[in-house]
């Protein structure tokens, strides 16, 4: 068939979406298919046609049904100077986002904090999780599919690390129990790669020996116990991901110089604000913004855009001491990678190679950038809100 004849099947109802990529290559359907939408729809889709990526490969491994390519402003942000156990030294970020005065605002944070000596920051934890649902007769087999996880915890291991060369599974811990349901949380080191396949299909495996021993059923391979994808107080006080920390010290003379205010104010505007408030609203963010700096280098490295929902959580803390500004952002729950997903894409491999962290090895390291980007712009917009600088700049930066 020619591709107009395939076209028209797809507008007479007679073809799928999918089934288009049966008939020709991967790069020659996401043709038809845009095209298919022209047609349909009345309209012209020049911009999402225009576009450099292996449309073969991201067919094959990161996309269905594919018409084209998103394009977002892409920024950079630095130098910013880290002190970290896996990054040490300055970096320049790239940031994907469309929203006017954002790269601005963290170049301010990562100037500051440059000029200071350098972000402070640790990775504290290094896990990934799946928590299945299992359904049981009533309490008290529940109690007895518990005491099996606990007891076969060896074999379980065994079994699940079977399954990769890079997983290890560290622990099942919490093992909640509602009612006849049992929540097993499966805890995983995973390596560079963020890991939620790789545990996925381990866990999988835990199940199949779970069915071979026992009459319980698993109901659901995820129990929303992981949680993943999702704002949740266990991963807060758990970690999921990488759990990062980055702190700063800034003299007295470049919190006036560079922030246009004072510790003073900055600390009674986090507590006012992102302390006191969020609790007031019963938000689990106790931050000003982190959503935008994880989501801004999160698209510029390929990393997986729904754990911003996750990796958005945290508190931000900030002391006075006598004039000079302790500042400090806490991420518990951070999934990035450096290999595998959305990594692999031109585009966001070139993100990574700005950072130096493309490949296997520097998934840690590129936890540290992330968390001392998030510093810089929780800081910069703490200080803008403390100096009373924030509508202004966003009328001359965002709406510009």
């Amino acid at each position: 068939m020619s591709n107009q004849e395939i076209i028209d099947k797809l507008l007479n109802g007679e073809m799928k979406l999918y089934q288009v990529d049966r008939e020709v290559s991967a790069k020659e359907a996401t043709d038809i298919r845009r095209e298919f939408l022209e047609q349909k729809y009345s309209i012209k889709l020049d911009n999402i046609s225009n576009y450099t990526l292996d449309m073969e490969r991201a067919s094959a491994r990161n996309i269905e049904n594919s018409i084209g390519v998103l394009q977002l402003p892409m920024g950079i942000a630095g130098p910013l100077k880290i002190n970290g156990e896996c990054c040490s030294r300055e970096v320049f970020v790239p940031l994907a986002t469309s929203e006017g005065a954002l790269v601005a605002s963290i170049n301010r944070g990562a100037s500051t904090i440059t000029a200071s000596g350098g972000a402070n920051v640790r990775i504290t934890s290094d896990i990934m999780t799946r928590a299945p649902v299992i359904k049981c007769e009533g309490v008290g087999d529940a109690l007895k599919i518990k005491q099996w996880f606990i007891d076969n915890f060896d074999e379980l291991k065994s079994i699940a690390e079977s399954t990769t060369s890079h997983g290890k599974l560290i622990k099942i811990d919490p093992i909640l129990i509602v009612g006849s349901y049992v929540y097993p949380r499966f805890v995983f080191s995973t390596g560079d790669s963020m890991g939620m396949n790789m545990v996925t299909i381990a866990s999988e495996k835990i199940l199949d020996k779970l069915a071979q021993d026992t009459s319980a059923v698993h109901v659901a391979l995820s129990g929303n116990v992981c949680v993943d994808k999702k704002p949740a107080a266990i991963n807060i006080v758990e970690g999921r991901g990488k759990s990062v920390i980055a702190d700063i010290l800034v003299p007295k003379d470049i919190v006036l110089k560079k922030l246009k205010t004072t510790a003073e104010a900055i600390v009674e505007v986090n507590m006012a604000k992102n302390l006191i408030g969020s609790a007031a609203a019963g938000s689990m963010g106790f931050n000003a913004h982190y959503a935008n700096m994880v989501a801004a280098i999160f698209l510029a490295t390929g990393q997986d855009p729904a754990h911003v929902a996750e990796g958005s959580l945290g508190i931000t803390t900030a002391e006075d001491r006598d004039g000079d500004l302790y500042f400090s952002v806490n991420l518990p729950d951070l999934p990035v990678a450096t290999v595998g997903g959305g990594t692999s894409l031109e585009v966001a491999h070139e993100g990574l190679e700005i950072l130096g962290v493309a490949g296997s090895d520097k998934a840690r390291e590129f936890a540290e950038i992330v968390a001392c980007t998030v510093l810089a712009g929780e800081l910069s917009l703490v200080g803008a809100l403390a100096a009373g600088h924030l509508a202004r700049a966003h009328q001359e930066l965002g709406r510009g």
